[in-house]
């Protein structure tokens, strides 16, 4: 099943997600739809707020980030209750977008490496480290789970150029190619 997107405005996206454990109703089958709504809209990674559930979950797939970074190619991964333990390096920016806000693209800084715990489908706990690509779609996702979007991280005066473009998304006014849930239109 493909879940639509919840956009930018819907309070789900600001609210901190609560950690699960492995007796989560029909968790396989959310993470299973997860990935196929998030190939369908072509990203690279996916929150569970992003399809309206409030739970630690993110999926990611950088394929097709592999031409930039060759360790990207084949890297897809299921995070459960991940806990960012470290983050570290000069930050660097690269040029970000979000399912749940589309058409807008920002250069947002970021630290280059990350540690990590987190626990995979069999609820087997992980303590990692990426860096690159892979840390930076982590990172993202990550946010995702904390109720921060890319778009926080931006300059006060990007924030205020882009607030009428970000009004229209939270209204429905925004042409997307796959399935979106907006809060106003409610």
């Amino acid at each position: 099943m493909i879940y639509p997107i919840v956009a930018y405005g819907d309070p789900v996206l600001r609210k901190k997600a609560e950690s699960i454990g492995n007796d989560y109703p029909k968790l396989m089958t959310i993470i299973d739809n997860m990935f196929k709504t998030m190939y369908h809209s072509q990203g690279v990674g996916l929150a569970a707020p992003q399809v309206g559930i409030s739970i630690r979950l993110f999926v990611i797939d950088s394929t097709p980030f592999k031409e930039d970074d060759e360790s990207a190619d084949g890297f897809k991964r299921v995070f459960i209750n991940p806990e960012l333990i470290n983050e570290e390096g000069d930050k660097w920016k690269f040029n970000e977008g979000c399912l749940s806000i589309p058409g807008i693209r920002e250069d947002i800084e970021r630290k280059p490496r990350l540690t990590i715990r987190y626990q995979d489908m069999n609820f087997e706990t992980h303590i990692e480290e990426f860096s690159g690509i892979k840390a930076r779609i982590i990172q993202h996702e990550y946010d995702h789970l904390e109720g921060v979007l890319f778009t926080d991280k931006l300059t006060p005066l990007k924030k205020t150029l882009l607030k009428g473009r970000l009004t229209d998304i939270t209204k429905g006014k925004v042409d997307v190619d796959y399935k979106m849930k907006f809060f106003q239109k409610r």
